[in-house]
This record gives structure tokens, sequence and C-alpha cells, in this order.
């Protein structure tokens, strides 16, 4: 099997408690080098060392070793865009942090930079395997709903007192709602209409914490929402169908599992409790109401991994494509269109997305 050379722009808690962990037990990929601004304040860069992983200060380092195969950038938000943009015109194929930028201009100038030099690029959206999203797509495709009606996924905490200033890119909606939109985006593509409730909670001079935004579609409505004062947390994920209704209460696992140091290829890592099962009631052909758990399928950050190698070594379609990448930017861009002093409220329809590929 044909290895991949893989090298890190950022070193934080991000890059060693998302990625690293599950590259470590893939044999097709290689650490070969780290680029942070400051060396030597994590025990894991030692262990990296004994590896044989080169750490530096210098992104350059990177643009000129001509054996990296794939660059992961994982660093703040805010360098996102310069650092994708360095790494592209210097030939490298790229996965970026998620928020990948912040405006639709810079996603449609990097979309265009790697079409034209023919390079991987794609935002690391690793909650597409969240377990419970995969449990969501089981179900929607195994028909129990009948014909969809409503969707909402929600992400709650309770964190009064952690209010902080910023800038839009800075707050909730960008930070969780891009995993909610690119998730509704993959399952159900670009959608007609965008009604938002965006809004700083705790503090009116604060980033936003909390937002209430429809994906509004043909026949059916997707809610994404998340609240920073949720002292009793809603359901994960509300399903309504023509024949049935689905309740996942509770969110995937992995993240807790990771912070606890119990790491992937672990016994039980991630892995849901039967109580934790969400609960399917639907009404079968004969009129029979039913009534079932649906055991959770078991998620894996590492799979946008496993894509990303497929992409590059055997030609597969990226995991995310580039019109998908442009409409979750658009979408969440859109989202302070309009802005009054601590609450955000708009309604913007999307304009359809012309032909931005490049042949």
């Amino acid at each position: 099997m044909k290895k991949l050379n893989i090298a890190y722009v950022g070193f934080g808690k991000s890059t060693n408690r998302y990625h690293i962990p599950y590259v470590k037990i893939r044999e097709h990929f290689n650490i070969t080098r780290v680029i942070n601004r400051s060396l030597g304040k994590r025990p894991e860069q030692a262990i990296l060392e004994a590896e044989g992983t080169i750490f530096s200060t210098d992104i350059n380092d990177i643009i000129q070793d001509d054996s990296i195969d794939l660059v992961i950038v994982v660093t703040p938000g805010a360098a996102h865009y310069e650092t994708s943009k360095k790494l592209l015109l210097g030939g490298k194929n790229v996965i970026c942090d998620k928020p990948l930028v912040e405006t639709l201009e810079q996603a449609e100038e990097l979309v265009g930079i790697a079409q034209e030099k023919k390079l991987f690029f794609m935002p690391f959206q690793n909650r597409r395997f969240d377990s419970d999203f995969l449990t969501i797509k089981k179900v929607l495709d195994t028909g129990y709903l009948g014909d969809l009606l409503d969707i909402t996924v929600t992400m709650d905490h309770y964190r009064p007192a952690d209010a902080t200033a910023g800038k839009n890119f800075d707050g909730a909606w960008y930070g969780h709602g891009v995993h909610m939109v690119d998730q509704m985006v993959s399952l159900f593509g670009q959608p007609k209409a965008v009604q938002y409730d965006i809004r700083s909670t705790r503090d009116s001079n604060a980033v936003d914490d909390y937002f209430s935004v429809n994906l509004l579609y043909t026949d059916f409505r997707a809610t994404v929402q998340a609240t920073e004062l949720a002292a009793l947390k809603r359901p994960k994920w509300v399903l309504y169908g023509s024949r049935g209704t689905l309740i996942k209460e509770n969110v995937d696992q992995q993240e807790n599992d990771l912070k606890v140091e119990i790491f992937p290829g672990s016994d039980g890592y991630g892995a849901d409790a039967p109580q934790d099962f969400a609960q399917l009631t639907y009404y079968n052909q004969n009129g029979d109401r039913i009534e079932k758990s649906i055991p959770t399928v078991l998620g894996d950050y590492g799979r946008v991994y496993d894509a990303a190698y497929e992409s590059l070594v055997n030609g597969a379609e990226k995991l995310v494509s580039d019109e998908q990448i442009l409409t979750v930017i658009e979408t969440l861009e859109n989202g302070f269109f309009y802005t009054l002093p601590s609450i955000k409220i708009a309604i913007h329809f999307l304009k359809e997305l012309k032909d931005k590929m490049l042949k």
C-alpha cells in the first residue's frame, strides 16, 4: 500500500486530539513534518520526533519539501485563508480545519487556485463521521420515516460565564454551525432559502452564542440550532416524517473519550451504550405502530483521512465537493447579512450557485 507523507501546520490541542490519534492507527500515512510558531511546549513533540517527524517554525520548510503529499492546516481560524493560499500557491494538497474561511469570496479564490493547479483542497469536516449523524443517515436510507417533513440537529452547552468579544468568525454560528450546515448540505444539497436567528444572549457586546437557522428545501425544513445557555440540553436529533419519528438524545462519544485520553483503537472507543440508542416510532404498511431502538453506527473521524487517501491515490471524488464547500461558506456568511446590536436576524434567499468550477 502506498504511504502518503503528511505535514501539519499547527500543533495545538486540535491537532493532537482530533487528527494525530486517528492518523497513528492508519498504516498508509507518515507524519513527516510539523510546523508551529513555538516548539517544545507539548510532550507529544518528543514522541513524534523519536518516530522521525521533523519539527520547525517556517512554513516554507513544507513548501520546499517535495516529499510532502498532503498538508493539514490546524491553525487558529483567522489564519486559515492566508495559510491555505500560501500552501496551494506553493503546489501543496491541503486539508484545512473548520471553519474553512470567513467569506464566499475567499472560498472561491482558494477553490479556484486548487482547480487551476490540479490540487486537492478540502475542509476537515470530521462531523460527517459522528456516530449520531451516521445513524441518522442510515435511518433516512431505510425509509422508516416515510417522506421527511422536518429534521433538527442541536449542539447545546451550558457555559454562562464564557462570553467573549470578537468577530463574527469567532462566534457559535461559524464555530458550531459550520458542522451542522455541512451535515445538512451533505444530505440534501443546497437549500432553496435560509431563515436566520443569530444572537448574543450572554453579553450583547460579545460574539454570538445562540442560533436557530432554518434551511428550507422543497418539501421539508432542516433546522440547525445551538445555545451556550442550555441548563437542560435538547435532543441531539429530532426527525419527523409522514410515517414516523426518530429522536436521538445524546451526542457522538468520540470527543468525550478523547478528552479523557481514551484513543481510537481502544476497546469500546466512541461506542454508545444501549440506553443512548436512537428511539424510532413508525407505522408499517399494515398500519401497525412499531417502536424500536436503533443501534448507533460507530463513528470515526479518521475516515476524513481515508477519503483524502482515496482521492489522492485512487482518483476518487472528494468527500466534500467544491460546490458543497461554497454552499456552506455562503450560508454561514449570509447569517450576518443584517445586523442589530444584540440580535442578528435575516431571511436570505440563496442565489443559485453558478458554475464556479473550473474545467
